[in-house]
């Protein structure tokens, strides 16, 4: 359906297009008119709410239910098992003679990795070597079951045992039973979180947290680790601290106690992991990567045993038999536990759920973020119960069990079957391993960590971003790790305020030859119209940014380059449309905002058009009577439309001018004439208001500039 307007320079559009389509002969025969045909927007009704339907409820929450009543009504029995059981998806699927062998051989090389590995993340966390041995056992039985991830491998890590040891010891020293307790208690509380998260689907609430922090935030904190652990290769206790002042002043002040036997063996053993790390990064050596810490422990054992050095401390006796059934204790604790938890909550987030996303789109298979967080959460409670601390997933052991070939969570099975051995019938043997040893495996993994690339990347492609990294960065090493991320995270908002607060507003100008507007600022060859001006607000319009909006738009109105502008040459400008495609929401402050500067353009005889608007924003106009207060002739569906429309009003004035001057010219007397010269050498009030001045007559036909928006046929 088109809608065509004939004589532009008439109050009421709706009424002449009326009178043109019944009178196309008369029209043609005028010089003062073209026919131009429009798409006619479709206005939503003004009923009430109650008679709309369900999908454009002013409700989101009703239309979120609707939409989730609708999903359920739909699941079928296999899928409401799949959803509590995310395991029963690749086990009713699983093709043993591909599978079995490579789930194998992943689950059996990253669990001999796991072992050592997580022995030194409990030294790290303050704990004895045992509990990061039970936090690899049941939390990855669990995971498997409940996980939605089939290449994910969870356990103790690094940067969750620098969270845990920095918050505990300053609750309570780590030789205390005490510590041991609330490092069990608060795996409940990040299991309780996680769960909570996942239940009610908040885990796009990470969203908020650039990626720049959270660069910056695990190379500070991978620093930090480091220099925990070089206690273990000096010889001599160093000061437990999250911050970088307080450790090197530490290491300077007891260099009198430094000893060569452990920080030569450490310094040897570093270098052998660091050079498997990467050979195994070529393809056919890739083993010697998950072998690397098997490979450190077994040489400083073997050292150990053969010379017996008193100089290197060992990791002592280590509880041999597979972890009890017991119930977190000390509730009294967990006021002060809560920050931390939440805290190694959004690590796992951010750590394990982009983990497993990305092994997922490798792997050819869909996962649920809040799926992923419910299992982890699981298994975090259930390993509370089996006197395990914090766990989530590990990107090294994950990319080892990736490029192993693992295909499903049975991999995950099998590391936990080698825990379970380990626990059984290894742990005399664990007894003779230097601490030494352990301090290179976690140093060696949180190289890895220190993402120096990233923030060469920033300089170079975004300086926010890369200050933004900076700042996170800094106030992590020198403020520690919660004050960092507090200040990382605040000016993570801060930028995305700022962002929506001040939205890019583009004038928009049309490509030559089409009906296309673009930016001009994008499309230099893009030209305007005179008494038009063609805006884009590309954003969703609230109390935020209304006021810069505004101030945009005023400024639109005086400071628009007239080199490339075409059509009939006016003085000032008489029409702005907005395009209001990019707009996807619009609140009670906008609406506001928009009524007042109509009626600012209104007294400055200025008319504004919308262009483009969605469902929702027009139903919300129309509600609050914009539509009506604008008029609904002045609402388009494209920005050509609406250019049309107003191209010819402008022309219409330009020839209402010159008619007007022409009469006077032939019925005044020539004191009159003379009179009238003086005058118009002298621009009158109205004139100077108006903006109107006198040209040449000109054949509209002829003229390029003015380029016929669309063809002369009716």
């Amino acid at each position: 359906m088109e809608i065509t307007y004939a004589s532009p320079s008439s109050n009421n559009l709706a009424g002449v297009a009326a009178a043109a389509s019944s009178s196309s002969s008369s029209m043609s025969s005028s010089s003062l008119t073209r026919p131009i045909k429009i798409i006619p927007l479709q206005h939503p009704s003004t009923a009430p709410v109650s008679s709309f339907p369900s999908s454009t409820s002013s409700s989101p929450f009703h239309s979120v239910f609707s939409r989730w009543k609708t999903k359920v009504k739909r699941m079928t029995l296999l899928e409401w098992i799949e959803m509590f059981l995310p395991c029963f998806r690749w086990i009713r699927t699983y093709k043993w003679r591909e599978y079995l062998q490579v789930d194998l051989m992943a689950g059996l090389t990253v669990g001999i990795m796991l072992v050592p590995q997580s022995m030194s993340y409990a030294k790290l966390a303050g704990l004895q070597p045992i509990y990061g041995l039970y936090s690899g056992f049941v939390p990855l039985f669990i995971y498997a079951i409940f996980g939605s991830s089939r290449q994910l491998a969870i356990g103790p890590v690094a940067l969750v045992s620098l969270l845990v040891s920095n918050v505990l010891s300053h609750i309570v020293d780590p030789s205390d039973k005490l510590y041991t307790e609330l490092a069990i208690l608060l795996a409940l509380m990040v299991g309780i979180l996680e769960c909570i998260m996942g239940l009610l689907r908040l885990g796009w609430l990470i969203r908020f947290i650039s990626h720049s922090v959270i660069s910056g935030f695990t190379t500070a904190s991978a620093v930090v680790i480091a220099l925990s652990q070089a206690k273990y290769f000096l010889g001599y206790d160093i000061e437990r601290s999250s911050k970088i002042i307080p450790l090197v002043r530490s290491i300077i002040a007891g260099a009198d106690k430094f000893s060569w036997p452990p920080f030569v063996m450490g310094c040897l053993i570093l270098a052998i992991l660091l050079t498997m790390k990467q050979l195994g990064k070529m393809k056919p050596l890739r083993v010697l990567r998950a072998a690397g810490p098997l490979t450190a422990v077994v040489l400083g054992t073997t050292f150990v045993k053969i010379f017996h050095p008193s100089s290197i401390s060992l990791v002592g006796n280590i509880p041999q038999g597979l972890p009890k059934f017991s119930v977190p204790k000390e509730f009294g604790y967990v006021k002060s536990l809560i920050p931390t938890a939440v805290l190694i909550t959004g690590v796992a987030i951010l750590e394990s759920v982009g983990i497993a996303k990305a092994l997922a789109a490798k792997n050819g298979y869909e996962l649920d973020s809040n799926q992923e967080l419910f299992g982890l959460g699981v298994a975090n409670i259930a390993g509370s119960f089996f006197s395990a601390y914090p766990t989530t997933g590990s990107f090294s052991r994950s990319a080892v069990n990736y490029e192993s070939g693992a295909k499903t969570g049975l991999s995950g099975i099998i590391m936990g079957i080698i825990m379970g051995c380990a626990l059984l019938f290894m742990t005399p043997l664990f007894e003779f391993i230097p601490q030494c040893a352990l301090a290179a495996i976690v140093i060696s993994a949180v190289i890895g960590l220190v993402d120096y690339e990233e923030a060469i990347f920033l300089w170079r492609v975004d300086k926010k971003d890369f200050l933004l990294w900076t700042i996170t960065c800094a106030s992590t090493l020198f403020l520690g790790i919660e004050i960092g991320v507090l200040i990382g995270v605040g000016f993570s908002l801060a930028f995305v305020i700022h962002e929506s607060a001040n939205p890019h507003v583009a004038v928009l100008g049309r490509l030559p030859g089409t009906t296309i507007y673009r930016n001009i600022q994008q499309y230099p060859e893009a030209y305007t119209y005179y008494g038009i001006v063609i805006v884009r607000i590309d954003a969703p319009i609230y109390f935020a940014n209304t006021s810069f909006i505004k101030d945009r738009l005023r400024e639109y109105e005086f400071n628009i380059d007239s080199s490339t502008k075409r059509g009939p040459e006016v003085e000032r400008i008489y029409f702005l449309i907005i395009e209001m495609a990019p707009v996807t929401y619009i609140d009670s402050s906008a609406i506001q905002a928009l009524k007042d500067l109509y009626h600012e353009y209104k007294s400055r005889d200025i008319q504004m058009a919308i262009s483009n608007p969605n469902r929702d924003v027009l139903l919300t106009l129309a509600k609050a009577g914009v539509i009506d207060l604008i008029g609904k002739e002045w609402y388009f569906v494209r920005v050509h439309d609406a250019v049309q429309v107003c191209l010819q009003r402008v022309q219409s004035l330009t020839d209402n001018s010159k008619t007007s001057e022409s009469s006077l010219t032939e019925e005044k007397s020539s004191y009159l004439k003379r009179l009238l010269k003086e005058r118009l050498d002298e621009p009158s009030n109205i004139d100077l208001e108006s903006g109107h001045r006198q040209q040449p007559f000109f054949n509209r036909d002829l003229d390029p500039q003015l380029e016929p928006l669309l063809s002369r046929k009716s």
